[in-house]
């Protein structure tokens, strides 16, 4: 595994962008029961949570703790999978009249097998529904058993396709509509007017980074952890400090806010040519459009959401384990109304709202509110996960 340098890592050079993060190889179509499964491939290695430490780690000698892969990686690219998918139906269909242009909906996903970032995966998209309104597809995601044939285990070669899979590591049912006029509209005050105080008090960028990995445990034993952006893809994020604001509040009334922006520009058109034509040898397919900007927020607000949990939960200093079980994501609004304008000035920040209503069974509850930087509320993601810290004296057995 080759690690970033410290420099890269303190100030967030080298990170992917969406169209890098989240690229895509069209398959040769399956054919299964007579039913065609369209097929893709993943071309750069998964975001692993705390591999940036590990630069730290060597520079300030601390000792190395046990990485993850990201979830949110196969969770937003299994949905571009589905678009894509959808675009290429598009297509057929406006050769033959129709023509009826869709966005992404809602997401679940399922999450079933621990991801590995040194192997490709491999997407198998097919219909559950197809609606003339309301396309429904389902998308499953496996890992060959062995690393990728690439030396660098990236820029993934298209024989890894041809490596034995894997059981199935997440599935996903993804649904699309038509854009729509509203008859009425209505949303509760913005992020931005609730908590104007305190997101007036500093501009975005002198808030800290989102920390790489919001474990209290590891942000204190490495040097400089916290101010470090690290190498998280597609998207800027900075977190506000509410913890003036949470201090004495019930566990249901705690919020956490993190501004987002996008890290390079995403075009906010949809390709044409969506699977990639395979000119000159290039079998990429299009990340753009808004669906590729739906599946960037989905990306992003899956960052440190367990982790969140576990720190007003106190579990901060002997944390066992956070994995994700599942994760919602809806979109309120046309698809339209959800691509993100690339600027590096103060006022295309968007605010992802936080708070946990749940915790128990040794699962967590994180529930985000997603708005725009005009305080619309665009999106929210609902995620269930397994929370687990270490033993206590006087714990009871099976209490979290």
């Amino acid at each position: 595994m080759t690690l970033p340098s410290a420099e890269d890592v303190r100030k967030g050079h080298g990170r992917l962008t969406c169209q890098e993060a989240l690229s895509l190889t069209l398959l040769p179509d399956k054919l299964v029961e007579g039913q065609s499964i369209k097929r893709y491939m993943s071309r750069r290695k998964a975001w692993l949570t705390g591999h940036e430490f590990a630069a730290l780690v060597k520079e300030s000698e601390a000792s190395v703790f046990k990485l993850s892969a990201y979830g949110g990686h196969v969770y937003s690219q299994a949905s571009m999978a589905a678009s894509l998918t959808l675009k290429a139906a598009q297509g057929a269909a406006s050769q033959n009249g129709g023509g009826k242009k869709f966005g992404i909906h809602t997401i679940h996903g399922f999450f079933s097998e621990a991801g590995f970032n040194d192997r490709p995966y491999i997407y198998e998209v097919t219909d559950l529904a197809s609606n003339s309104s309301f396309p429904n597809l389902l998308v499953t995601a496996r890992q060959p058993v062995s690393p990728s044939t690439s030396p660098e285990g990236d820029h993934y070669p298209i024989a890894d396709a041809d490596l034995p899979p894997g059981p199935v590591c997440f599935s996903a049912m993804v649904s699309f509509r038509p854009s729509g006029s509203s008859q009425f509209d209505a949303q509760e005050p913005s992020a931005q007017e609730r908590f104007a105080d305190i997101l007036s008090s500093r501009r975005p960028m002198e808030w800290n980074p989102a920390p790489i990995s919001d474990i209290e445990a590891v942000l204190d034993r490495i040097p400089g952890s916290r101010q470090a952006i690290g190498m998280f893809p597609i998207i800027d994020m900075r977190k506000v400090d509410m913890r003036a604001y949470n201090a004495g509040r019930p566990f249901h009334e705690r919020r956490e806010l993190i501004l987002y922006r996008l890290l390079a520009p995403l075009p906010a058109n949809a390709s044409n040519d969506p699977e990639g034509s395979g000119k000159d040898g290039d079998e990429r397919c299009a990340i753009d459009g808004p669906d590729a900007h739906i599946c960037a927020h989905a990306y992003g607000a899956d960052r440190n959401g367990l982790l969140m949990i576990a720190k007003h939960a106190e579990f901060g200093y002997d944390l066992a384990r956070a994995a994700s079980l599942s994760y919602s994501f809806v979109v309120h609004v046309n698809a339209e109304e959800a691509v993100m304008t690339y600027s590096e000035g103060d006022d295309q920040w968007w605010v992802q709202e936080a708070c946990f209503p749940r915790v128990q069974a040794g699962r967590g509850i994180i529930h985000s509110k997603l708005w725009s930087p005009q305080g619309i509320h665009v999106a929210s993601m609902y995620q269930d996960g397994i929370l687990r810290r270490q033993p206590r004296p006087g714990d009871e057995k099976g209490k979290l």
